[in-house]
């Protein structure tokens, strides 16, 4: 009988900033934490991610690479980040030229289980529970949807 390769999630090789609370079971690696962040358990944040001061990960949450975080914000249980838009009508097995990145403004919350594709977030923004962001919102406000649509002004 074969053995797996067998990997353990854990915090290796991150750059934290003041104060930064985890809660583990959790898997970080390769990535900045800002300040006085609060990370929670079942999170995955890959190398190359930034996360900007003051900003909650609740639990749950995919933080993939290429994804930078600004200050102040809020990522809701179960969000979920895309690099990969399956260009090639499949996924991009392991050809990272093919990934594309994601920017999130400050004071931003995503609400749980959302899943961001790779976009760029405007400052003030306000996703809704399950929404599906497929586009830039480069205006603040509030969005809900499946794909995310404004709702209104901030």
């Amino acid at each position: 009988m074969n053995q797996p390769d067998r990997y353990q999630a854990g915090v290796r090789d991150v750059e934290f900033g003041a104060r930064v609370k985890i809660v583990e079971p959790c898997n970080l690696y390769g990535c900045q934490i800002g300040d006085d962040c609060f990370i929670g358990p079942f999170t995955e944040i890959q190398k190359g991610v930034r996360i900007g001061a003051r900003t909650r990960v609740q639990s749950h949450a995919f933080v993939c690479e290429l994804v930078t975080i600004g200050d102040d914000c809020f990522i809701g249980h179960g969000v979920m980040f895309i690099n990969d838009t399956f260009t090639t009508g499949g996924p991009a097995r392991g050809r990272k030229e093919l990934w594309r990145e994601t920017k999130i403004g400050s004071r931003v919350s995503i609400g749980s289980n959302a899943t961001i594709m790779p976009v760029r977030i405007a400052d003030d923004v306000v996703i809704g529970a399950g929404s599906v962001v497929t586009k830039d919102l480069t205006v603040a406000g509030t969005y809900a949807g499946n794909p995310a649509r404004r709702l209104g002004r901030r």
